[in-house]
């Protein structure tokens, strides 16, 4: 296609054959895009393509959820399918997190993590309103008394306790939680819930063991325990831990508040700190019969070395973090074998 004849005009001399050259170099940008040929296109632009599509079906699920009445019955429905798109984001970024440029991975989980917050919001808004509107109604009693000046009033009801909105309450898929002292062990790989969402929430003191995959893995309020999980085929968001000691596998892992724990890690992506301080980081440590397998169907049987590389968001100085350290090769845990550990009679 030949230019516009005001533009050959206005273009003279070397201006001219390089306006030529900048529309035909548009022109083919034009033609590769359009072609369905995707072998061409960096697997960082294929990324950002494959990306802003999942963003926008997750944030269109995530609007109708929004605008869900809380009595309505596609409330629930669009809550789970806002989580299911977020996953799939998650999942996305994960499988493409060790080719990607570490500020377009930064971006891409913090976006990541927007949608999931807004999630828990919009949960928080749905949920406690229909698990706790009974409390305002009042009973008539069945056999009411034909003479009313004969029955003492009884006394005023207490105001109901104002609920307090948790995070658990919105954590998704089946797991452990509010356990004091207890060891939790749970074979992912004949669980009827295999390779789906796994909550951890207010354990203190535990001892828990996950062999097997699961899909993401979400640890809120830990004291004093030690992890042990298998493989994660995406993502670890862990929140509010103090004097624990983790021992895991997965594509990347997002850490927020943690105090003075252990983590002992196989990861594709540079694991993530924010607000933590006294944590430490040393290689993966676990074994069982089948591992092998599970970190092979996960994408996780190669060692990446990134659990030395860790990004502290809260900390922009040149220099090392102060709030994260490598473990002391003299202090690191040996590989720990929890093959003849076996589950428990325990609801999970």
């Amino acid at each position: 296609m030949e230019p516009e004849p005001e533009l050959a005009k206005a273009a003279g001399g070397g201006g001219h054959r390089k306006h030529l050259a900048m529309l035909e170099r548009l022109a083919k940008r034009s033609s590769s895009s359009a072609s369905a040929d995707s072998t061409s296109a960096s697997p960082s632009e294929a990324f950002l393509t494959r990306f802003a599509a999942a963003k926008l079906d997750a944030e269109s699920v995530l609007s109708a959820c929004r605008a869900s009445s809380p009595e309505d019955d596609a409330a629930a429905a669009s809550l789970a399918a806002a989580a299911a798109a977020i996953d799939d984001l998650d999942r996305l970024v994960a499988e493409s997190s060790h080719a990607l440029p570490p500020y377009e991975l930064r971006s891409a989980l913090a976006t990541a993590a927007d949608l999931r917050a807004a999630h828990r919001v919009a949960a928080s808004e749905i949920r406690p309103k229909k698990s706790f509107s009974f409390r305002n109604k009042s009973r008539a009693p069945k056999n009411p008394p034909h003479d009313p000046a004969t029955v003492t009033p009884p006394p005023p009801l207490p105001p109901p306790e104002q609920a307090k909105p948790s995070i658990d309450a919105t954590l998704p898929g089946f797991g452990f939680r509010a356990r004091n002292g207890a060891t939790l062990v749970k074979d992912l790989r004949v669980s009827n819930d295999k390779d789906g969402d796994f909550t951890l929430a207010d354990l203190v003191s535990c001892e828990v063991y996950l062999k097997g995959k699961c899909r993401a893995l979400y640890v809120h309020k830990l004291r004093d325990c030690r992890v042990f999980v298998g493989a994660v085929l995406g993502s670890v968001l862990i929140e509010d831990v103090g004097g624990c000691t983790f021992v895991m596998a997965a594509h990347q892992i997002r850490i927020h508040e943690a105090r003075a724990t252990d983590f002992y890690l196989r990861v594709r992506s540079r694991p993530i700190i924010e607000d933590c301080s006294g944590v430490r980081f040393a290689p993966h440590a676990l074994e069982y019969e089948g591992i092998e397998t599970d970190m092979r169907e996960s994408g996780l049987e190669e060692e990446t070395d990134n659990w030395a590389n860790v990004d502290d968001f809260k900390w922009l100085r040149a220099v090392q973090s102060p709030n994260w350290c490598l473990v002391p090769e003299e202090e690191r845990l040996q590989t720990v074998d929890i093959s003849e550990i076996r589950e428990l009679e325990d609801d999970c």
